[in-house]
């Protein structure tokens, strides 16, 4: 069965750090643009970056521009979302997602303007004192 697996997520006191891991079982990560998203608690889903197939373009949320960076290996089948200065206000459940094609419109994907493939089951983040 075609799965992206999220992991890294977990409790963070206000200004730590954790990097958060999706993994692709079935299928070649490196055809997808790939991106992250959140949802807390009562609220909607939102992408928070996304990241092109060959890594040469990327987008940020503006609340997490400075402080998230994302990234992939390809090889390893595998995108980061390496997340720094964390907030309560990043709390939240992180899914990644996959699109598949040939843009490298990564805006359009972390606006949710096109529909993911493929979607993780989400790990919680919990930043908090």
């Amino acid at each position: 069965q075609v799965q992206l697996v999220e992991s890294g997520g977990g409790l963070v006191q206000p200004g730590g750090s954790l990097r958060l891991s999706c993994d692709a079982s079935e299928f070649t990560l490196n055809n997808y643009r790939v991106g992250w998203f959140r949802q807390a608690p009562g609220k909607d889903r939102v992408g928070v970056s996304c990241i092109s197939r060959l890594g040469d373009s990327t987008y940020y949320a503006d609340s997490v521009k400075g402080r998230f960076t994302i990234s992939r290996d390809n090889p390893a089948n595998v995108v980061f979302l390496q997340m720094n200065s964390l907030r309560p206000e990043d709390t939240a459940v992180y899914y990644c997602a996959a699109v598949s094609g040939a843009s490298t419109n990564v805006a359009e994907m972390c606006d949710q303007t096109v529909v993911a493939d493929y979607w993780g089951q989400g790990t919680q983040v919990t930043v908090s004192s």
